[in-house]
Parts: structure tokens; sequence; C-alpha cells
């Protein structure tokens, strides 16, 4: 039987994963999400010695089932190759009292490559597979990652253009020169006067208004989303833990049917709700430990179940993570009110028009799976260090915020099970934050931050950011945040 991918928000609109990939986002505002999880086996006798590539056919056409074998195996050869710096594709590295799931092996050194590479190959087999003759348009809000991770996959990839919006001032240099000097006749780059919630809830009312649906159309264009509000760019952000889980079985670290526990840094939420989806396909989690930074508006929801965004916005020194909508949540809500698409729409009207939501009558067992805490930027840089004095490693600033809160997990609950933490990008994409939290060092330069930070770690400078410096910025447009709109139409000639 065909998984069905529902909106959040209607369900009557229901669509299969191929379906689900090329729209991106439902046309009602819902995200499309599975209403009942596949049966997957996972034997960790036999899985503690499958490739990365083996975990992720295993894990891809449990979810996206109406993709044939062959059509998965093309699109896995092809995003899991030597774009990766590793054979491993993500090493699991034990440090002390933690195992570090290292998510940044890919071309643009961040967790968004683990999806990203693959991606493009599920958006054109799905596109072929409809018969679909429109050009796709990649339309996408980052917070830092997103955007390059999402570039580098579709940079002339026939039949697409891709745009790509960030906040101006709310990301690191290296991240904001990795998209601006990106090639590809088809990307586009667009800074806007504002932050990353700015650019999301706009990118959403694009996706949203039928007007400009119709005038693509007339065009032979549709619109499609690269970031997580795309089952395609979720569901293989779930083989990493069943991957990570199969490499402590193999290490003699735990037990295959031990639980384990993650701990996720979270803006969007993405992350960790495939650890979610991980977890109801029957992998063995203790507790999934959400993880913010000063922006903690997921914190307050956990602990109080309420979802207030009106509080103060902070730029802090994980950008990724400066968030106060986080889209993703919206599908754990829908799960939460036992997937009732009414209820959660209500939710999220709620969410627009009075800035917050409460949550009552839900499934608790759920939320009970969830532990979460913050992390200031204090706390961040005290754990970078800490790390680096017990175990000769160098976190970055997103991984820290994690880890720190894994530390204030432990102090308070005494959970001894084993703990992943996903290390979500190198830290020679934020080289300054690192350098001076380990030395004290202020003042520094990225460039001279990332000379620096090679002499402490060890680790070579990847490809991804060597060069950076003296790379030709190519994308040079800025906007204020309401004229995003008409920055699109002026990019495809609408």
């Amino acid at each position: 039987m065909t998984l069905v991918y529902q909106s959040t928000r209607d369900e009557k609109n229901t669509v299969t994963a191929s379906q689900a990939i090329l729209q991106g986002l439902a046309t009602d505002g819902g995200l499309f999400t599975p209403v009942s999880y596949p049966q997957v086996e996972l034997d960790f006798n036999t899985l503690k010695d499958a490739s990365y590539q083996e975990v992720a056919k295993l894990v891809l056409s449990a979810f996206l089932d109406d993709f044939t074998a062959e059509e998965l195996d093309y699109c896995i050869t092809n995003a899991y190759d030597s774009k990766f710096d590793t054979p491993v594709i993500a090493p699991l590295v034990k440090l002390d009292g933690q195992y570090n799931l290292e998510l940044f092996h890919g071309s643009t050194i961040a967790f968004k490559d683990m999806a990203l590479s693959i991606l493009p190959y599920f958006m054109t087999t799905a596109a072929k597979k409809h018969g679909l003759e429109n050009k796709i348009v990649i339309l996408t809000a980052t917070s830092g990652d997103t955007g390059k991770a999402a570039m580098a996959g579709f940079a002339d990839v026939p039949g697409t253009e891709i745009i790509v919006f960030y906040p101006k001032d709310g990301v690191s240099k290296v991240q904001e020169l990795q998209m601006t000097t990106q090639t590809g006749d088809n990307t586009h780059v667009i800074a806007i006067d504002g932050n990353f919630d700015d650019a999301q809830t706009n990118v959403k009312h694009m996706f949203n208004d039928v007007a400009l649906r119709e005038k693509l159309a007339a065009n032979k264009l549709q619109f499609s989303s690269a970031n997580s509000m795309n089952i395609g760019r979720l569901v293989p952000q779930v083989v990493y833990y069943v991957y990570a889980y199969a490499q402590l079985v193999k290490t003699g670290q735990i037990t295959a049917g031990e639980k384990v526990n993650f701990t996720v840094p979270t803006g969007n939420f993405g992350n960790i709700l495939a650890a979610f989806y991980a977890k109801q396909i029957g992998l063995p989690v203790g507790k999934l430990i959400c993880a913010s930074n000063e922006n903690n508006v997921l914190t307050d929801f956990f602990k109080t179940r309420v979802y207030d965004k009106k509080r103060s916005f902070k730029v802090t020194t994980s950008p990724s993570m400066d968030i106060l909508v986080s889209s993703n949540l919206e599908r754990l809500i829908f799960h939460l009110v036992g997937n009732d698409a009414t209820k959660t729409k209500e939710l999220m009207e709620s969410l627009v028009v009075t800035g917050q939501y409460q949550l009552s009558n839900f499934d608790a067992d759920i939320l009970d799976l969830f532990a979460a805490a913050y992390a200031d930027e204090e706390e961040t840089a005290a754990e970078i260090k800490r790390v680096y004095e017990v175990s000769d490693y160098i976190e970055d600033p997103h991984t820290a915020v994690a880890s720190a809160v894994y530390q204030k997990y432990l102090s308070q609950t005494g959970d001894a099970a084993k703990t992943v933490i996903a290390s979500t990008a190198s830290p020679y994409k934020f080289p300054v934050v690192a350098v001076e939290a380990v030395t004290g060092e202020t003042g520094l330069s990225d460039f001279e931050a990332l000379a620096k930070l090679h002499t402490l770690s060890g680790v070579p400078v990847p490809p991804a950011v060597d060069g950076l410096e003296t790379a030709p910025v190519r994308h040079r447009t800025s906007v204020a945040a309401k004229d995003m709109q008409a920055a699109v139409e002026d990019y495809l000639g609408l």
C-alpha cells in the first residue's frame, strides 16, 4: 500500500511521496506529513555492517514508496559519493561522555548536505515520473546553511531555478560568502533587511498566493521548496539516526535494542523531527533532547505547552538557530492532536493572529519523548572550551549549544543512557566564535581565525572554505523583506 502524505491543515489534501516532493509545501499552507508510519525491519545485527548507502536504501524505500528500487539506487548513488570527504558519510566520534555524530562532511560542511545532496535527484526523478513539463523554481529562506547546501545541490541542474533569501546581518561571514560566491546560471541569492522569520514568512506567503501560482503556471513554472518543510528534505535525515545507532552496535558501545538518547540543536525543528520519525519506525530511542540558543521559544513550549513567538529576536553566535517560528513543529503538533488537520489549522492561525497558541487534548506519550533546555551565549562559549580541554576536539557553536544542553540534562536527571549529539556544522563555518571560545583571542577576521583553527584542531581546512576569501562575489542583490516577491517576479521575468 502506498504511503499517504496529508497536509497538516486539510485532511482531503493527500498526495504520494513523489508528489509531496514536487510540491514542497501544500497549497493550503500546511506541510505534507505521513499519517501512518511504514514498517521497517531494523535488524541491527545486520545493519551494523551496512554502508551508509545501504541504510539509506532501507529507510528511503519505506518512506518514499512510490519510487522504484532502481530510481532510489540512482538517487542514493549520485548523492552519497565523493562529494563527502569520508566514505562513511556520517562518522560517529566518541568523546568524553558523549558521541558526536558528524553531519558536516559534505560539500558545504553543514548537516543540510545530508539531505540536499539527494533532493535534486528526488525532484528530477519525480518530475520525470509525473511527466512534468514545468520548470521547478526552488524558493527557500535560509538561516545560514540551507541556502548554500541547496544551491550546491541544484546548481546547473536542468529544469530548475533556485532563489535563496537570507537575513543580511544574521549569518556568519563564511556562511554569507559561501552563498554570494555560488556558481551556476540558475542560482540566485538575495539578502533581506530583516531576520529569518521575515524571510520564511514571505516565502510561505508566495507559496500560498493563488494569483502568483497561476502566473507561474502560465509561464510553465512552479514552486517547490528545499528546506525541511519539503518531506524530500526531511526523510533523508531519518537515515543518519539509524546509521548512528548501527555504529554504536558495531563498536560494542551498546547492544541491539538498548535505548539511546539524541540531543539535537534545533531552530526550525526539522532535524529533531527526523529523529522522532526514526523512533516511530522502530529505532530504540530514550529521550529526544531539544537544544535551543537564547531564542528559546521551543524550550518554553515543551515546558509550558504554550508556543509564544512574542519575544525579542536575538542574534547569536549560532545563527542557524536564530528562529522564533519553527515551521516543522507544525508536523509534531499535527501528530500530538491525533493527526487532526482542523485542529492544527486553528492553532497555526492563532499563531499568525495572536502570536501564540496553547496545546490542549494532546497525546502525552509523544510529548514525554522530549526534553528541552537552552544554552545562552556564555554557556555556549564555555562548552566549546570544555570539550576542547577534555577531548581535544572543537565543536561549532550550534553543536556546542546541544552539548551544553546535554550536560544540563545529565546533571538534572542523572540519565545514564548513551547519548548522541547531532553535530550539525564544522567549526570552520564559524571560525571566529570557535577560536575566541578556546583561546580568548578577540578581534580576528574570519580568515585569520581559519588559520588559527587549523593550528588548534589539526583538522585540514575543508575545500568548502579554502579559497573563499578570494572567490569572486557573484550575488549582490539586497531588498527589503516586503519586496521579496517583486524580486522573485523580476528574476523569473513574470
